[in-house]
């Protein structure tokens, strides 16, 4: 036994110096020779000059070891290995090429090899778990539940506080807001009163109109300024063929598709110009924003422009200046002034600017001076002037600068 040791060892000190390689990281002792079952053949007696071969070869794989009586387990001394047990094992080496360029034989894998498998593990991990995310639904995940303090502020500073029963109607686009309130009365008579004083929040409460549910979610607000044409009339009739409102049919039609969802808004004008009046008018379905600006407390200036027939002087211009009756209460201007001539306009201009905006009023103040108009038209509201590359009969949507110099702060 001690000269086949030795034989081996003289056999690997010369494969060894034969390949160039260093020392074995496991010294081949007696427990070595037992766990290393390798058969190394090379060629020695090959020229210097030649790449030196060598064939590896292992032994079968280990089989499985039957479990022993009791009896002779207990009468083997310990320390005592047989030979069976020991030649079964088995020992693979690994040969490596350090970072000088030479070859190493140790018996674990080098560690940039379990490094790429554990990389190669880990990605393929991850990419099965995002297999499985999208495969699988996300799960509704539950609403966050907020304080009653939080709520309370949101209640009081956030949300839309209910309204009366006929605006609701108004703002669905039921009916007018005089005609929600006919509505109201025509259909409960004893409680007409109570019901169209009665606040209602279109989001919590279920209300019909001839058996329709109306929707939970009221139109959006939207604002425009319409250059109004000669011959239309402001009223929202069904009999009037030549409503403003029929401008917006284009919009109206194309509500659907650019609002899916919406119901749409029922549009009204603030305040009115007469059927021979042309310029700025203002078309919304915002009730409040249309009751703030025709209101007479707004005080909200309003400038018109009156072509006269014949010549004008300057005791017209006084006489226009004092004022004059106009519903019962007396009714003057502010400025008076009269515009210079163009040369393409034949007829004189006067640029009238008033703040009450009564029924007829400017008309009023200049067949008061005993002149004759030719043709009116209203050209500014507030701090908002009738763009002048806005055709006559088309309008745009007011943005929230123009609002602000309407005086509205949404």
């Amino acid at each position: 036994m001690a000269a086949l040791m030795a034989a081996v060892a003289a056999a690997a000190s010369t494969v060894f110096a034969t390949l160039h390689l260093t020392k074995p990281a496991i010294p081949l002792t007696r427990t070595t020779h037992r766990h290393l079952r390798t058969i190394i053949a090379s060629s020695l007696s090959s020229a210097p000059s030649t790449t030196p071969e060598f064939n590896i070869t292992f032994a079968p794989p280990k089989p499985k070891l039957k479990p022993k009586p009791a009896s002779e387990s207990a009468t083997e001394t310990p320390g005592h290995d047989s030979a069976s047990e020991l030649d079964d094992q088995l020992y693979i080496p690994w040969i490596v090429r350090d970072e000088n360029g030479n070859l190493t034989l140790q018996s674990t894998p080098p560690a940039r090899l379990l490094h790429a498998m554990g990389n190669a593990e880990t990605k393929k991990k991850k990419k099965k778990k995002e297999k499985d995310s999208k495969a699988k639904p996300a799960s509704p995940t539950a609403e966050p539940k907020f304080s009653k303090a939080a709520r309370r502020f949101y209640n009081e500073n956030f949300r839309d506080p209910p309204q009366r029963l006929s605006k609701v109607l108004a703002a669905a686009g039921v009916a007018s807001r005089r005609n929600s309130e006919e509505l109201i009365f025509g259909v409960w008579h004893l409680f007409a009163c109570v019901m169209d004083q009665t606040r209602v929040d279109p989001v919590r409460d279920v209300i019909y109109v001839n058996g329709n549910r109306l929707p939970k979610k009221l139109p959006p607000k939207v604002y425009f300024a319409l250059n109004k044409p000669k011959g239309y009339i402001c009223s929202a009739g069904e009999k009037e063929t030549k409503s403003v409102l029929s401008l917006f049919n284009d919009f109206m039609n194309s509500w659907d598709k650019r609002n899916p969802g919406l119901p749409k808004p029922r549009l009204f004008t603030v305040g009115r110009l007469d059927v021979a009046t042309t310029g700025l008018l203002i078309v919304t379905n915002d009730g409040d924003f249309a009751q703030k600006l025709s209101h007479p407390s707004s005080k909200l200036s309003k400038e018109y422009i009156a072509t006269i027939d014949g010549s004008v002087n300057k005791r017209h211009l006084i006489t226009i200046s004092e004022g004059t009756v106009v519903e019962g209460v007396q009714c003057a201007p502010d400025i008076v002034e009269l515009l210079p001539p163009q040369p393409d306009l034949s007829r004189p201009r006067i640029r009238i600017v008033v703040h009450e905006g009564r029924n007829h009023e400017v008309r009023e103040l200049v067949k008061n001076a005993g002149l004759e108009i030719h043709a009116l038209k209203r050209i500014r509201i507030g701090g908002f002037r009738l763009p002048s590359d806005l055709g006559i009969g088309k309008h745009v949507e007011l943005k929230q600068a123009n609002l602000r110099a309407l005086g509205w702060k949404s």
